[in-house]
């Protein structure tokens, strides 16, 4: 079986390098694909992106946050997670049975002193009780593509508020994660390998895999992309991974309220959103103002319902005519974010 690493720690860039190579005609399979990520949060394909993360967290700490073909729940990564793929044949692989192709994963983790990491469930790689991967599967093209990701050294704090959906009253259809315990690996391996970063534990993890003693013995398996690959991938990057309505406008209809109390009265926002627009705003409140709020509401309904799409149409208008006695930028913050 040969493999790739990618070169990008881009997350967008490496799903259409795994979406382009489901697709390429004479990629030799079965095959395995590994990249690892800067920050970067990942929702399943049947998930409301808005009910998954923290938007204000990922904004203000550069997490990018894009949506991939396959189901399952949403992952947060970065440089200490090491993401791997499997691309096999569709007619050898039972869809939804990933104790087998995971297989290669647990073995070379059990030689390097992880001797208790197993699947478990439906699609989950555990130590103790904890996860350390999920994985997600489709098939396509007369191939079966399965995606995980491994939890080498990771920033769990991160994972945590990246991950933590605001106290908004947020009602759709969407798919949504079930959190569960997690752990990083590395504690769990022998002492020799403590030391390593994730690209190292990539090649330590590889000549366990190819079962040899050299990382050039390991080369000899490598394929690599072609100029002509990487156009191809980069169009897809900006058709889908890249576009926002690839990632929000593919978020299920859903309602949200956004309700806050002030000194100067009570603000109660009710939102529809559907493909990443707002497409029915009403304004609630026992507030005073010389202006009706039907303005405000008017000025919204169609936009595409991002925090900073929001807060430039709002600033637009003098809200002291609208709410008396309840500070602008009071305003602005509870209806974008």
């Amino acid at each position: 079986m040969r493999y790739l690493i990618m070169p990008s720690h881009d997350i967008r860039t490496n799903l259409a390098t795994e979406q382009y190579l489901m697709s390429k005609a004479d990629l030799d399979v079965p095959c395995m694909l590994f990249y690892i990520e800067k920050p970067c949060v990942i929702v399943g394909r049947n998930q409301n992106v808005l009910e998954e993360i923290d938007q204000k967290f990922c904004e203000e700490n550069q997490v990018t946050v894009t949506r991939r073909l396959s189901g399952g729940g949403t992952m947060y990564q970065d440089m200490g997670n090491l993401c791997f793929s499997f691309i096999v044949p569709a007619d050898k692989q039972e869809f939804g049975e990933f104790e087998q192709l995971v297989d290669p994963i647990i073995q070379g983790l059990h030689a390097m002193g992880a001797t208790r990491a197993q699947v478990n469930g439906r699609n989950d790689l555990e130590i103790d009780g904890k996860k350390f991967s999920g994985n997600a599967m489709y098939t396509k093209n007369g191939r079966t593509f399965s995606h995980g990701t491994l939890m080498f050294d990771m920033d769990l704090d991160h994972v945590q508020k990246a991950l933590t959906v605001s106290a908004d009253k947020i009602a759709s259809k969407g798919i949504k994660s079930v959190r569960s315990r997690v752990t990083n690996v590395k504690p769990y391996l022998d002492a020799k390998y403590q030391t390593l970063d994730t690209v190292e534990f990539l090649h330590a993890l590889l000549q366990q895999i190819y079962q040899v003693d050299t990382w050039e013995e390991v080369t000899e398996h490598e394929f690599t992309l072609t100029a002509a690959d990487q156009v191809a991938i980069d169009q897809l990057v900006a058709e889908i991974y890249g576009n926002w309505d690839w990632v929000y406008g593919r978020s299920p209809k859903f309602t949200i309220q956004k309700r806050q109390r002030f000194p100067g009265g009570t603000i109660d926002a009710r939102y529809l959103v559907d493909k990443g627009y707002l497409k029915e705003v009403k304004i609630y409140g026992d507030f005073f103002g010389q202006q009706p709020v039907t303005d405000l509401e008017t000025a919204l309904i169609g936009q595409k319902y991002t925090a900073q799409n929001i807060q430039t149409i709002l600033q637009s208008f003098d809200l002291t005519r609208y709410f008396l006695k309840i500070p602008p930028q009071d305003i602005v913050k509870l209806l974008s974010e």
